[in-house]
């Protein structure tokens, strides 16, 4: 039995640390935060309640792993997770409106040539044969394999490019794919939609980028009845139900390496937690101070995806009256100057009118009856820093501008929601500055992609410091709900098996 020490409560550090008390080991949880679930919080206000982080699940592979390698009880025994049919409802800057099923190609190539016209459909599911193909080429070793010491092949990006014609050169971005391959603005707004939802700016992700909207439209999304939150409360209790323990209101602020090994934490109060092994899901700053990790700063902890450099706008809104029937969960109103969002993005500052994606689950459970909870996010740029936000900077925070960019986004969601000017009470803006208390970092990760010259790669799990290990969406595979629980399993297994381990078969 080895004593390990996991920092950070976080999914994929739970993830981690589940399947290791699983494994024999005994595990203790260090968390700065009184609370455990990292960037999947709730924010709850006179009966109503909104999921602050992901409000979707894709991949609900991972977690019934997760719960079937922990445990007796499966996944849907610990929440209940239905799919979510529309998939989503787009609408356009020229007004036209689509909506598309769940995990459906050929009902998605139907809905686009009825909305967009004749053509659309086919052009869209030739686009997504070819994300297939990086899909194929990228999976096991960007998603399901521990990352290896050679990335150079990752750094190489997988899309392929078009057969024939004068196009053969592939494309270098995920905006030049939709210019040259979908050629209609709004399937290409579309297309980058799945980006920015993400973090990631279309004008310079790679074109392997692709592989979001394939990866969603091919195996679905999902929705955690009681919200997102509630796969957080369901994974916290397999880990103590595995034994794991959790010390809440701990800071690590540093990790004890004696003859060139991890050997344990200290924590902000000056007491030591010895470790045979050292699991890192939130930044510890002394490893940048002291120079132990290779990584430039604090600020990039510990990835190596410096071109992402983008948090969260959420507004939560509380609505008089019920949803009407027939409402769409998810809604993303694009924005009517893709170009000048992206400019503003590029020079770090906040649009005046963004791309925003609408919530509006149908739970009884997060609002009053006869009324809605609905949220309301969009991507603003943080810039470079030490790791704080600074209080001038409008895309971190400063309330003045927060609150007129939350008026915009609110303005963009009325194409969501009919009425919901009238029908408004009371609505909360949370900026990264809530980001950056609540997880230590303003930023939200992305999953890797491979390409961009190996750019958008996360940290390996394995760290350079024998007995370290890095598990979350700020390592390999990145972020989001289903990357951030492959890291688990890769961690476990890297700790378990040994540094043979491949990731699953």
């Amino acid at each position: 039995m080895a004593r390990i020490v996991v920092i950070g409560a976080g999914m994929g550090a739970m993830a981690a640390a589940a399947r290791l008390a699983v494994a024999g080991h005994r595990v203790t949880v260090y968390e700065r935060a009184d609370t455990y679930g990292g960037a999947v919080r709730r924010f709850e206000r006179s009966g109503f309640a909104f999921d602050t982080g992901p409000g979707l699940l894709h991949l609900p592979a991972v977690w019934r792993d997760f719960f079937v390698k922990t445990g007796k009880e499966p996944l849907e025994k610990c929440v209940e997770l239905v799919q979510v049919d529309p998939a989503s409802r787009h609408v356009f800057a020229d007004g036209t409106t689509v909506t598309l099923p769940n995990a459906s190609r050929a009902g998605v190539v139907s809905a686009l040539d009825e909305s967009l016209g004749a053509g659309a459909g086919e052009r869209w599911g030739d686009f997504l044969g070819r994300a297939r193909d990086a899909w194929d080429r990228s999976r096991r070793p960007l998603l399901e394999e521990p990352l290896p010491a050679d990335t150079s092949l990752l750094a190489r990006d997988p899309y392929p490019a078009l057969r024939g014609g004068l196009l053969r050169r592939p494309a270098r971005t995920l905006a030049e794919v939709g210019r040259r391959e979908l050629r209609d603005p709004r399937l290409a707004a579309l297309l980058e939609s799945h980006a920015l939802a993400y973090g990631f700016d279309p004008a310079t992700a790679p074109a392997s980028a692709a592989v979001l909207p394939y990866m969603e439209q091919t195996f679905g999304s999902w929705y955690v009845r009681g919200g997102m939150r509630a796969l957080a409360d369901a994974v916290h209790e397999r880990c103590l139900a595995r034994k794991v323990e959790f010390v809440l209101g701990a800071e690590v602020t540093e990790v004890r390496i004696e003859d060139g090994r991890a050997v344990g934490v200290v924590l902000a109060d000056g007491r030591t937690a010895e470790a045979d092994h050292v699991v890192a899901g939130a930044p510890v700053p002394a490893l940048y101070r002291n120079q132990v990790l290779p990584w430039g700063s604090q600020d990039e902890w510990p990835h190596h995806q410096s071109a992402l450099r983008t948090g969260r706008v959420t507004v939560c809104l509380a609505l008089r009256g019920a949803r009407e029937e027939g409402a769409a969960h998810r809604t993303v109103v694009h924005s009517p100057d893709r170009a000048g969002e992206s400019a503003a993005r590029a020079a770090g500052r906040l649009c005046e009118r963004p791309t925003v994606v609408v919530l509006r689950p149908d739970d009884e459970r997060l609002r009053p009856a006869g009324h809605e909870a609905v949220t309301v996010t969009a991507t603003v740029p943080v810039p470079a820093g030490a790791g704080e936000v600074a209080s001038d900077d409008p895309g971190a925070g400063d309330a003045t501008d927060a609150e007129a960019f939350a008026d915009r986004m609110t303005a963009a969601a009325e194409a969501a929601v009919p009425g919901l000017r009238e029908r408004l009470l009371w609505r909360e803006v949370r900026t990264p500055e809530d980001t950056f208390r609540e997880t230590g970092s303003a930023r939200v990760p992305g999953p890797a992609l491979a390409g961009a010259g190996g750019a958008l790669l996360p940290a390996a799990n394995v760290s350079p410091v024998p007995g370290l290990y890095f598990a979350g969406g700020w390592s390999h595979p990145g972020g989001g709900l289903a990357h951030s629980g492959m890291s688990g399993a890769l961690v476990a297994g890297l700790i378990v098996e040994g540094a043979e381990f491949r990731g699953s078969q």
